[in-house]
């Protein structure tokens, strides 16, 4: 998702108070947040905290926020993963998929970053869309990384069906990924 042309508007607007601005930066940017917790976090719920949480930090850094050029969207994922890291510390856990030493770099690019969220963003979509069997073993297999062993206890599979299901599971997500623009 590129950077809507009126942002930077919309941002200067949100910035000196307009709730038809903020609003607008939130319907824009809340299910790209959303899924960007999602991945990290135990469950929806807290996914949905997390991201609520995100977008008080929004209305309450507008004042102070500056523009670097750089996409509106950037700025908000950055909230996101301190927020993450915070609320990781605060419990004690370690995040399901942790922000990398890479991500958290001032050398890394933000427009790779950004690229990097948007095609995670695609593929939580087209999963979303597979059968539920068919994301509960993409996401043990490839997002948690679980061995087909451990898998076949989980689902109740033999490791045969598994690896049948797997390989259709496969072929299901890229004919997703097809029809939201391109795999990631």
């Amino acid at each position: 998702m590129q950077q809507l042309p009126d942002e930077q508007e919309l941002v200067a607007r949100a910035r000196q108070g307009d709730e038809e601005a903020v609003a607008l930066l939130y319907e824009t940017h809340v299910d790209s947040i959303f899924a960007y917790l999602l991945y990290r976090v135990p469950s929806d719920s807290v996914a949905e905290d997390l991201t609520s949480e995100v977008f008080l930090r929004m209305v309450r850094g507008l004042p102070g926020f500056q523009d670097r050029g750089l996409p509106f969207r950037a700025w908000l994922f950055r909230v996101a993963a301190n927020l993450l890291t915070d609320h990781y510390r605060q419990h004690g856990k370690n995040p399901v998929a942790p922000v990398s030493e890479e991500h958290e770099s001032d050398d890394t690019d933000p427009f790779d970053t950004v690229a990097r969220e948007d095609e995670q963003f695609r593929l939580r979509l087209a999963i979303g869309k597979l059968p539920q069997d068919y994301q509960q073993l993409l996401l043990l297999r490839f997002v948690e990384g679980l061995p087909h062993t451990e898998i076949t206890q989980i689902m109740n599979k033999s490791a045969e069906a598994l690896r049948a299901m797997q390989h259709r599971a496969l072929k299901a997500l890229a004919e997703q990924l097809e029809s939201l623009g391109g795999a990631p």
